[in-house]
Protein backbone atom coordinates (compact mmCIF):
# COMPACT_ATOMS: atom_id res chain seq x y z
CA UNK A 1 0.00 0.00 0.00
CA UNK A 2 2.05 2.97 0.97
CA UNK A 3 1.74 6.44 1.27
CA UNK A 4 2.52 9.53 -1.25
CA UNK A 5 2.69 12.70 0.51
CA UNK A 6 3.50 16.21 -0.29
CA UNK A 7 3.36 19.09 2.26
CA UNK A 8 3.76 23.09 1.66
CA UNK A 9 5.55 25.35 4.21
CA UNK A 10 5.96 29.18 3.80
CA UNK A 11 7.49 31.77 6.05
CA UNK A 12 7.75 35.55 5.74
CA UNK A 13 11.71 36.70 7.06
CA UNK A 14 13.28 39.32 8.02
CA UNK A 15 16.17 38.56 6.35
CA UNK A 16 18.13 38.65 2.85
CA UNK A 17 17.68 35.96 0.10
CA UNK A 18 21.37 35.57 0.71
CA UNK A 19 20.69 34.66 4.68
CA UNK A 20 18.15 32.42 3.19
CA UNK A 21 20.50 30.56 0.56
CA UNK A 22 23.26 30.67 3.22
CA UNK A 23 21.08 28.99 5.03
CA UNK A 24 20.11 25.96 3.35
CA UNK A 25 22.68 25.58 0.90
CA UNK A 26 25.73 25.43 3.02
CA UNK A 27 27.43 23.11 5.40
CA UNK A 28 27.45 25.72 8.15
CA UNK A 29 23.95 26.82 7.70
CA UNK A 30 22.42 23.68 7.67
CA UNK A 31 24.13 22.92 11.15
CA UNK A 32 22.45 25.97 12.51
CA UNK A 33 18.57 24.43 12.02
CA UNK A 34 18.60 20.82 11.02
CA UNK A 35 20.21 17.62 12.81
CA UNK A 36 24.04 16.77 12.81
CA UNK A 37 26.43 17.79 10.57
CA UNK A 38 26.03 18.69 7.09
CA UNK A 39 28.25 18.89 4.00
CA UNK A 40 26.94 20.63 0.61
CA UNK A 41 28.74 19.83 -2.40
CA UNK A 42 27.38 22.58 -4.23
CA UNK A 43 25.34 22.84 -7.82
CA UNK A 44 23.23 20.69 -9.52
CA UNK A 45 24.45 16.84 -9.54
CA UNK A 46 25.98 17.58 -6.15
CA UNK A 47 24.97 16.45 -2.48
CA UNK A 48 24.05 17.66 0.52
CA UNK A 49 25.12 14.77 3.38
CA UNK A 50 24.04 14.85 6.85
CA UNK A 51 25.50 12.27 9.81
CA UNK A 52 23.86 11.86 13.00
CA UNK A 53 23.23 8.97 15.24
CA UNK A 54 24.79 6.54 12.79
CA UNK A 55 22.48 7.77 10.11
CA UNK A 56 23.91 9.47 6.86
CA UNK A 57 21.51 10.21 4.10
CA UNK A 58 23.19 11.26 1.06
CA UNK A 59 20.98 13.50 -0.90
CA UNK A 60 21.65 14.23 -5.34
CA UNK A 61 20.85 18.05 -5.87
CA UNK A 62 18.58 18.42 -8.14
CA UNK A 63 18.13 22.00 -8.95
CA UNK A 64 20.33 24.87 -8.02
CA UNK A 65 19.83 28.38 -8.66
CA UNK A 66 21.93 30.52 -5.83
CA UNK A 67 19.22 33.08 -3.94
CA UNK A 68 16.46 31.76 -5.86
CA UNK A 69 15.65 27.65 -5.83
CA UNK A 70 17.44 24.48 -4.05
CA UNK A 71 16.12 20.91 -4.66
CA UNK A 72 17.63 18.47 -3.47
CA UNK A 73 16.53 14.44 -2.87
CA UNK A 74 14.03 12.09 -4.69
CA UNK A 75 16.31 8.97 -5.28
CA UNK A 76 13.84 5.72 -4.63
CA UNK A 77 14.89 2.83 -2.43
CA UNK A 78 13.98 -0.59 -3.88
CA UNK A 79 10.99 -0.47 -1.89
CA UNK A 80 10.20 2.95 -3.48
CA UNK A 81 10.87 4.97 -0.66
CA UNK A 82 12.11 8.93 -0.91
CA UNK A 83 11.58 12.08 0.12
CA UNK A 84 12.86 15.07 -1.89
CA UNK A 85 13.16 18.76 -0.84
CA UNK A 86 12.67 21.75 -2.57
CA UNK A 87 13.20 26.07 -1.69
CA UNK A 88 11.84 28.47 -3.40
CA UNK A 89 13.29 32.08 -2.25
CA UNK A 90 11.62 35.65 -3.19
CA UNK A 91 13.38 39.11 -2.11
CA UNK A 92 10.52 41.38 -1.20
CA UNK A 93 11.16 45.01 -0.55
CA UNK A 94 12.81 46.25 2.59
CA UNK A 95 15.29 43.22 2.85
CA UNK A 96 12.70 40.65 3.48
CA UNK A 97 12.38 37.28 2.02
CA UNK A 98 9.25 34.77 1.14
CA UNK A 99 10.88 31.43 1.97
CA UNK A 100 8.71 28.42 0.65
CA UNK A 101 9.53 24.80 0.96
CA UNK A 102 7.73 21.48 -0.39
CA UNK A 103 8.47 18.04 0.98
CA UNK A 104 7.42 15.57 -0.93
CA UNK A 105 7.64 11.68 -1.32
CA UNK A 106 6.34 7.97 -0.41
CA UNK A 107 6.15 5.72 2.33
CA UNK A 108 5.73 1.88 1.83
CA UNK A 109 4.12 -0.60 3.34
CA UNK A 110 0.64 -0.86 5.34
CA UNK A 111 1.91 0.52 8.81
CA UNK A 112 3.08 4.41 7.55
CA UNK A 113 0.81 6.34 9.22
CA UNK A 114 2.98 6.40 12.65
CA UNK A 115 6.20 7.21 10.58
CA UNK A 116 4.31 9.91 8.50
CA UNK A 117 3.12 11.31 11.50
CA UNK A 118 6.60 11.37 13.03
CA UNK A 119 7.86 12.80 9.66
CA UNK A 120 4.98 15.53 9.92
CA UNK A 121 6.12 16.55 13.61
CA UNK A 122 9.77 16.59 13.11
CA UNK A 123 9.26 18.47 10.12
CA UNK A 124 7.31 21.29 11.37
CA UNK A 125 9.62 21.26 13.84
CA UNK A 126 12.53 21.56 11.57
CA UNK A 127 11.02 24.39 9.50
CA UNK A 128 9.97 26.25 12.80
CA UNK A 129 13.68 26.47 13.75
CA UNK A 130 14.87 27.65 10.53
CA UNK A 131 12.51 30.57 10.61
CA UNK A 132 14.05 31.37 14.00
CA UNK A 133 17.10 30.65 13.50
CA UNK A 134 16.84 33.18 10.72
CA UNK A 135 14.69 35.66 12.77
CA UNK A 136 16.78 35.91 15.72
CA UNK A 137 20.32 33.77 14.47
CA UNK A 138 21.04 34.92 10.85
CA UNK A 139 24.38 35.16 9.40
CA UNK A 140 25.71 33.50 12.84
CA UNK A 141 26.96 29.48 13.04
CA UNK A 142 26.00 27.17 15.34
CA UNK A 143 27.67 24.33 16.67
CA UNK A 144 25.16 21.24 16.41
CA UNK A 145 24.45 18.90 18.94
CA UNK A 146 22.05 15.34 18.44
CA UNK A 147 22.03 13.05 21.22
CA UNK A 148 19.68 10.11 22.21
CA UNK A 149 17.92 8.99 25.19
CA UNK A 150 17.06 5.53 26.04
CA UNK A 151 14.32 3.81 24.79
CA UNK A 152 10.62 5.59 25.98
CA UNK A 153 8.06 3.14 27.53
CA UNK A 154 5.14 5.88 28.17
CA UNK A 155 5.46 9.05 25.69
CA UNK A 156 2.61 10.19 28.12
CA UNK A 157 4.69 9.95 30.85
CA UNK A 158 8.11 11.23 29.73
CA UNK A 159 6.39 14.47 28.10
CA UNK A 160 5.12 15.40 31.49
CA UNK A 161 8.54 15.00 33.01
CA UNK A 162 10.14 16.74 30.36
CA UNK A 163 7.48 19.81 30.76
CA UNK A 164 7.97 19.86 34.15
CA UNK A 165 11.66 19.82 33.93
CA UNK A 166 11.76 22.96 31.55
CA UNK A 167 9.92 24.76 33.79
CA UNK A 168 6.46 24.33 31.77
CA UNK A 169 2.90 23.56 32.49
CA UNK A 170 1.15 20.91 30.94
CA UNK A 171 -0.23 22.99 28.08
CA UNK A 172 2.42 24.67 26.53
CA UNK A 173 1.79 27.15 23.54
CA UNK A 174 4.30 29.14 21.27
CA UNK A 175 5.62 32.33 23.47
CA UNK A 176 5.38 30.43 27.20
CA UNK A 177 8.47 31.10 29.27
CA UNK A 178 10.95 27.86 30.11
CA UNK A 179 13.51 27.53 32.68
CA UNK A 180 14.90 24.94 33.42
CA UNK A 181 18.65 23.63 34.54
CA UNK A 182 21.43 21.71 32.81
CA UNK A 183 24.86 20.62 34.52
CA UNK A 184 24.35 23.81 37.53
CA UNK A 185 23.39 26.04 34.91
CA UNK A 186 19.84 27.86 35.39
CA UNK A 187 18.86 28.41 31.59
CA UNK A 188 15.97 30.65 30.50
CA UNK A 189 14.38 30.60 27.44
CA UNK A 190 11.31 31.09 25.09
CA UNK A 191 8.70 28.15 23.53
CA UNK A 192 8.79 28.88 19.84
CA UNK A 193 7.55 25.40 18.63
CA UNK A 194 5.67 22.74 20.11
CA UNK A 195 3.58 19.93 19.22
CA UNK A 196 2.72 16.53 20.28
CA UNK A 197 5.69 15.25 19.39
CA UNK A 198 8.30 17.86 19.50
CA UNK A 199 9.23 21.04 21.70
CA UNK A 200 11.77 23.99 20.72
CA UNK A 201 12.76 26.42 23.48
CA UNK A 202 15.08 29.86 22.01
CA UNK A 203 17.66 31.24 24.79
CA UNK A 204 19.57 34.60 23.66
CA UNK A 205 22.39 32.29 22.64
CA UNK A 206 21.13 28.59 21.53
CA UNK A 207 18.16 26.51 20.59
CA UNK A 208 17.00 23.70 22.64
CA UNK A 209 14.92 21.05 20.72
CA UNK A 210 13.57 17.83 22.12
CA UNK A 211 12.05 15.40 19.60
CA UNK A 212 10.34 11.57 20.27
CA UNK A 213 12.07 9.81 18.22
CA UNK A 214 10.37 7.50 15.67
CA UNK A 215 12.80 4.27 17.17
CA UNK A 216 11.57 5.21 20.59
CA UNK A 217 13.94 7.29 22.29
CA UNK A 218 13.48 11.25 23.22
CA UNK A 219 16.03 12.68 21.51
CA UNK A 220 17.81 16.26 22.26
CA UNK A 221 18.88 18.19 19.13
CA UNK A 222 20.20 21.56 20.52
CA UNK A 223 22.23 24.81 18.30
CA UNK A 224 24.43 26.65 20.22
CA UNK A 225 25.38 29.91 19.25
CA UNK A 226 28.64 30.13 21.42
CA UNK A 227 31.20 28.67 22.30
CA UNK A 228 30.67 24.51 24.04
CA UNK A 229 32.84 21.72 24.63
CA UNK A 230 31.25 19.19 22.54
CA UNK A 231 31.52 16.06 24.79
CA UNK A 232 31.37 17.06 27.86
CA UNK A 233 27.68 18.65 26.68
CA UNK A 234 27.01 15.62 25.05
CA UNK A 235 27.64 13.49 28.44
CA UNK A 236 25.71 16.13 30.31
CA UNK A 237 22.47 15.64 27.83
CA UNK A 238 22.81 12.30 27.70
CA UNK A 239 22.47 11.84 31.46
CA UNK A 240 19.96 14.36 31.45
CA UNK A 241 18.01 12.69 28.68
CA UNK A 242 18.28 9.19 30.96
CA UNK A 243 17.00 10.90 34.02
CA UNK A 244 13.70 12.36 32.25
CA UNK A 245 13.23 9.09 30.84
CA UNK A 246 13.37 7.21 33.57
CA UNK A 247 11.12 9.76 35.66
CA UNK A 248 8.65 9.35 32.85
CA UNK A 249 8.67 5.54 32.88
CA UNK A 250 8.84 5.63 37.02
CA UNK A 251 5.82 8.16 37.13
Amino acid sequence: MGHRFEKHDEVTLDATPEQVWDAIATGPGIDSWFMGRNDVEPGEGGTVRTLFGGYAPESPITSWEPGKRLAYGGEQAEDGRFVAYEFLIEGRGGGSTVLRMVTSGFIPGDDWADEFEAMSKGGALFFSTLATYLTHFAGRVATPLTVFGPPVGDWERTWSAVRAALGLGEHVSEGDAARFTVDGEVVEGVVYSVNSQTLGIRTPDALYRFLQGFHGSLVAGHHYFSTVDTTRTENVWQAWLAGLSQEGNDR
